[in-house]
């Protein structure tokens, strides 16, 4: 039997997508709304010395400022009115999904299905604007107190708050219509978009070093040929499921008996998806980040401490991969609650062979959970810390990619072309049902 990518390279080509009139409209309007939010970051805010900010931004783009440059493709460095991108709605999604196992109201909330998706969706909107202005009044301040700006403190701190919400939520925004009216999940696509925009650069970057011989041409093609390993591991990885076997047993409905059937429970290997190392690279490059703005020159106890939990020294891999593993096994167990699953199960009358139903299959699926994200973390763990042990061991300042970068690319372009392939087969089966119309008519005529 094909797998699914087997099955998604069979039916994806272009002459498909050419007779598809739904689904161009959708990819057009995509491509649209992404060639919008790449103009708004290069659109900078009011009041900026554009000298003074690279100034700025080239003592402190080794924390998390390049990290969010790197996801904004480089609106940041330009502080551009994207420059927040969207950052505080992932923020304001992950802390909504925190407290909804927390608060019985969210809880309830979500168990009530379309109707309570749409209100706490509203909540984190609210969240999201609460965050967003918190954030840009602290760029604000940042930015007048190093001197970037021009304008009086007071109207360019309104300014700059103003601007940099509006322009999040704008971006929000945006990426709600691409995935109500596109292809693929609209938030995903645009840090995608920032992300991709940023690798010509550093390839380019790349080229030039090994021109100027700083870095040998056999290394260049020895980064290039794991880079391409790489991707092959993640796409493997990213599909890898635990699928658990469901029996549903033979029933009667009035006169008619149904037969049993027979069913899978997929357990994704990577459940977390790209949070961890999200969540980890933040938290490791926050020091460093206050320690360039508090201390400019280098020395003190803070500059000590980033200094070691600087890229490619070994404390800094080893904090980077715990955290990896404890937000792996944090967010899976936020995501997914195998109490309810076996809950679900048992009102369907399903059950695992061998396990009771209750108590006893949602031990066994949280066992079964326990295990694989394990596999899941020491993955997240090998992506992740892979690009800084190459820039350790060949003394290299930056690659063009680095392994939550890689992660989120691969499983973006993943998820799109898995749409593209669902509308090409709804625009298949439409095709057939149209036939099967017209084949009908015309045999009643006759």
């Amino acid at each position: 039997m094909a797998s699914a990518a087997e099955q998604i390279a069979s039916n994806f080509n272009f002459g498909a997508i050419a007779k598809a009139d739904e689904l161009k409209k959708r990819i057009w309007f995509t491509l649209g709304a992404l060639l919008v939010y790449r103009l708004g970051t290069y659109i900078p805010l009011p009041g900026i010395d554009p000298a003074s900010l690279a100034r700025l931004f080239q003592n402190n783009s080794q924390g998390i400022v390049g990290l969010f440059n790197m996801f904004s493709g480089g609106a940041v460095e330009r502080m551009a009115i994207f420059a927040l991108n969207i950052m505080p709605y992932i923020s304001a999604s992950i802390i909504i999904q925190l407290l909804t196992s927390v608060v019985p109201s969210l809880e309830a909330l979500k168990k009530e299905g379309e109707s309570g998706r749409k209100v706490i969706n509203q909540y984190t909107r609210y969240l999201t604007v609460v965050l967003a202005v918190a954030q840009s009044w602290g760029i604000a301040i940042g930015l007048y107190s190093s001197g970037v700006s021009h304008l009086s403190s007071g109207f360019f701190t309104l300014t700059t708050v103003v601007t940099l919400t509006g322009g999040t939520m704008f971006v929000v925004w945006l990426g709600e219509q691409i995935t109500a009216r596109g292809i693929g999940n609209g938030s995903s696509l645009i840090i995608f978009t920032g992300i991709v925009a940023g690798l010509p650069g550093g390839l380019a970057k790349l080229l030039e070093l090994g021109r100027i011989g700083a870095v040998s041409t056999p290394l260049i093609l020895f980064m290039l040929v794991m880079a391409v390993a790489v991707i092959a591991f993640v796409v493997f990885m990213e599909r890898a499921q635990r699928r658990l076997l469901i029996n549903y047993p033979r029933r009667q409905v009035g006169n008619k008996v149904y037969e049993g059937q027979t069913s899978f429970l997929p357990l994704k290997l990577n459940t977390s998806g790209v949070i961890p190392p999200i969540f980890a690279s933040s938290l490791l490059l926050l020091p460093a980040t206050f320690t360039s703005f508090a201390n400019p020159d280098g020395t003190g106890f803070l500059a000590g401490m980033s200094y070691y939990f600087g890229h490619g020294k070994p404390l800094f891999m080893v904090a980077y991969a715990l955290l990896i593993v404890f937000f792996a096994f944090f967010y899976t167990a936020i995501v997914f609650n195998p109490k309810d699953t076996a809950d679900n199960l048992k009102k369907q009358n399903g059950f695992i062979p061998g396990i009771r139903p209750g108590d006893r299959t949602a031990e066994y699926i949280d066992k079964v959970l326990t295990r694989i994200t394990v596999v899941g973390a020491a993955y997240l763990v090998a992506i992740c810390l892979l690009p800084e042990i190459v820039m350790a061991s060949f003394n290299i300042q930056q690659l063009a990619i680095g392994g939550t970068s890689l992660l989120i690319v691969v499983s973006v372009t993943m998820d799109t072309v898995a749409q593209v392939h669902g509308h090409l087969l709804a625009h298949q089966y439409e095709g057939l049902v149209k036939k099967a119309k017209l084949r009908g008519s015309s045999t009643r005529r006759r």
